[in-house]
């Protein structure tokens, strides 16, 4: 039975992990899109066509749709909005890791708010820490943008309300939520878009294929992952966990978007990753002895 829960919990982490790295990867690929169509363009292709993609895949004209239980799935759909909307509009005026770095505090709220044990603060302390420091205030070949920043801190916002929504009931399956979820966010920022004068941009044939590896990356493999690790990891695991995406976030950037960091970034990106491991070590520790306990009672 301990084997079986490790197994799960220890599955979950690795889907986590390849979540993390699609959704950056496909980042990178939106960032290109952004030179030629407007960034809230990208937002309602990348869920769109994820939806779509979603929807064949899990045959959702097969959901009894009477079944949903649609407040749930309306904050679900809202969320995904915010998060990419927000995310892309930063991501079109600061580098990549530093967007996800200031974004990261979303989660990091979700993590502090169930933090328990004093070990629980310490590593979210060390993922703040590495966050303060990936920021340039002064140095950096970046100017930086405040604006940008607040975007970033608004997508942070739509990932806890992701982290949280994600977890709720919505009477279907986890494949189908993400689906309608992916839609609705799309329908949300659609209306925006619009007002852009753009929109008509989304039929360059010699972009779809762009739209579809970031639609794939950044929006159906990671959305679905997500849905799946959310049910088996605790919110407090989940939430710094992801304290890698900046790390991973800045690698991704530098290597594709040819996007430099200073030293101290580096150091920051190790002190990130070593908060992420030793909250996963400590709170799976935590939960070994809670078995031990209760089967010597």
């Amino acid at each position: 039975m301990q084997n079986s829960q490790h197994n799960h919990y220890a599955s979950a982490v690795v889907l986590l992990i390849i979540a993390i790295f699609s959704i950056q990867l496909g980042s990178s690929f939106a960032k290109v899109l952004f030179q030629s169509h407007h960034v809230l363009v990208v937002a309602v292709m990348r869920l769109g066509f994820g939806a779509i993609i979603l929807a064949c895949f899990s045959k959702l004209w097969q959901v009894k749709f009477h079944h949903i239980v649609w407040k749930n799935m309306l904050i679900y759909g809202a969320s995904l909005a915010a998060m990419n909307a927000l995310f892309y509009l930063a991501l079109a005026r600061l580098p990549l890791g530093i967007v996800v770095a200031i974004e990261f505090l979303g989660p990091l709220s979700v993590a502090l708010y169930y933090a328990k044990q004093k070990t629980d603060f310490i590593w979210v302390g060390l993922a703040v820490i590495g966050i303060v420091l990936l920021i340039p205030f002064k140095q950096t070949q970046h100017s930086f943008d405040w604006l940008g920043a607040l975007y970033a801190l608004g997508a942070g916002a739509g990932w806890a309300f992701y982290i949280l929504s994600a977890k709720r009931n919505t009477g279907i399956s986890n494949q189908h939520t993400v689906a309608i979820g992916m839609m609705l966010g799309a329908c949300l920022i659609l209306p925006f878009a619009s007002l852009t004068g753009t929109i008509n941009s989304i039929f360059n044939i010699h972009a779809l294929g762009y739209f579809l590896v970031v639609a794939i990356l950044s929006g159906a493999l990671p959305f679905s992952l997500d849905i799946i690790v959310l049910k088996r990891l605790p919110p407090l695991v989940f939430g710094t966990m992801t304290s890698l995406e900046p790390a991973i976030a800045a690698m991704i950037g530098f290597i594709f978007l040819h996007e430099t960091l200073l030293f101290t970034q580096w150091i920051a990106l190790c002190t990130i990753i070593s908060a992420s491991i030793g909250c996963t070590y400590s709170v799976q520790r935590s939960k070994k002895q809670q078995i031990s306990e209760i089967k010597q009672l």
